[in-house]
């Protein structure tokens, strides 16, 4: 190899994602197990909301699933924490894709057989979303204890950006087959990647707690978790930070109603709904496979500040766009800048947590990840019921900006925080 060449390679694997975390087999089938439900959950994701709509007709109702998935992500992203950090991680994890797969298998019984019962839509949604309160912090809390350390950042970013692909590649592809297969299909797909991901699970080594002690977790470990939260305040703005974004400017429960009335889509499904879900995370992909330069940032508080000022005001953009491909454009950018700003929030996390604490971390890091689109779904949709989808939308998005920066003057810490120097 020339110098040249050499230089060339060592410039473009600054940019582009690292990929070294992939040589260790475990982390291997853990990540291949991620890009299989990655795919398949956004069938149901899609196909949830556009069942609700097309039973009330109402974005109040695509509203009410953020209400009804928020109770269970609550109460079993945190006790789904402290419970990874007692038992084996492996197997809890085999616990939570068998209860998925199950509830997606009723879900697809359901809408076959065409029952035509929004309640049991949403009470199936609200079981699914407490196995998937267990599921993703456990996933996540695997990670550390496949890897060294220094590949941290890179397992991370690998993991976000295959989920990324996967809700950028699953709602499009369930836009294109609901015309053509029926809704019910969607269900039926992920119910099979759940069981394909299953062995990718079996495979991985056992993963009890470093203590060697596995044992129930109660009350008492949720509760530590809280007070080791509190000791950690850059840790705590992050996720306030994050709680203001999702809520505030997650205009996802708007998705059916715009993409039927405002963006022409059949009555039963197209292409547009498709396009809608897939934007954010075309964004985040491609934010993901050139983020090799992202680690040489160390303001990472302002980092992140900047990132959820830059979504807000992309939302902004899509709730005044005129077309589908505008609003695309939009969604696309504010896509890449949570991007930016989940990879920094991760990191952070990873700095913050010790291992015997970091399931109960990744469980709040749950609950406001995962519950904040699911209180902003309610918001949004009643908003909209009342005023319309633009105004709810571009509303939102500059809220966003208008509570994060009241959020930084508040917080001055975090917009100090720097991350460690690389040695």
């Amino acid at each position: 190899m020339t110098v040249e060449a050499g230089t060339k390679r060592r410039r473009l694997g600054s940019v582009v994602i690292d990929i070294e975390p992939l040589r260790i087999p475990a982390f291997r089938r853990l990540w291949v197990g991620t890009a299989i439900t990655a795919v398949g959950s956004q069938f149901t994701t899609v196909a949830v909301p556009k069942q609700v709509f097309d039973l009330t007709g109402s974005s109040g109702y695509v509203g009410l699933t953020g209400a009804v998935a928020m109770v269970p992500l609550l109460v079993f992203g945190l006790w789904g924490g402290a419970i990874a950090d007692t038992v084996d991680r492996r197997k809890l994890l085999l616990v939570g894709n068998t209860g998925i797969a199950v509830v997606s298998a009723l879900l697809w019984i359901q809408a076959w057989l065409d029952i035509g019962s929004v309640w049991l839509v949403l009470g199936l949604l609200a079981l699914n979303q407490a196995f998937f309160a267990i599921n993703l912090p456990t996933r996540s809390a695997i990670v550390a204890r496949l890897v060294e350390p220094r590949l941290l950042p890179a397992a991370t970013a690998l993991s976000g950006t295959m989920s990324m692909f996967g809700t950028v590649f699953g709602p499009m592809a369930a836009g294109a087959l609901m015309p053509a297969f029926g809704l019910p299909v969607l269900y039926l797909i992920d119910t099979i990647a759940l069981i394909l991901a299953m062995y990718t699970v079996w495979r991985l080594p056992p993963l009890p707690p470093l203590s060697g002690q596995v044992r129930r977790a109660g009350l008492r470990d949720v509760l530590d978790g809280f007070r080791y939260m509190g000791t950690q305040k850059v840790l705590l703005a992050s996720f306030v930070l994050d709680i203001i974004a999702m809520v505030a400017g997650m205009p996802r429960a708007l998705f059916p109603e715009m993409a039927e009335r405002t963006f022409g889509d059949p009555h039963g499904g197209g292409l547009a709904l498709g396009w809608l879900f897939a934007a954010i995370p075309i964004g985040s992909v491609v934010c993901g496979l050139f983020s090799g330069w992202l680690g040489r940032v160390r303001r990472q508080g302002v980092a992140v500040v900047v990132a959820i000022c830059a979504w807000g005001l992309s939302v902004a953009g899509f709730g005044l766009a005129g077309s589908l491909w505008l609003a695309v454009v939009f969604l696309a950018l504010g896509g890449a800048a949570d991007m930016v700003s989940a990879i920094y929030r991760q990191a952070i996390l990873q700095a913050a947590a010790t291992d015997e604490m970091r399931g109960r971390m990744q469980g709040a890091f749950t609950v406001v990840v995962a519950g904040g689109p699911r209180i902003a779904d309610l918001t949004h949709g009643w908003t909209a019921a009342g005023v319309g989808t633009a105004a709810a939308a571009t509303g939102g998005g500059l809220l966003v900006i208008v509570l994060i920066v009241v959020a930084t003057a508040l917080l001055p810490a975090f917009w100090r925080y720097r991350a460690a120097a690389v040695k």
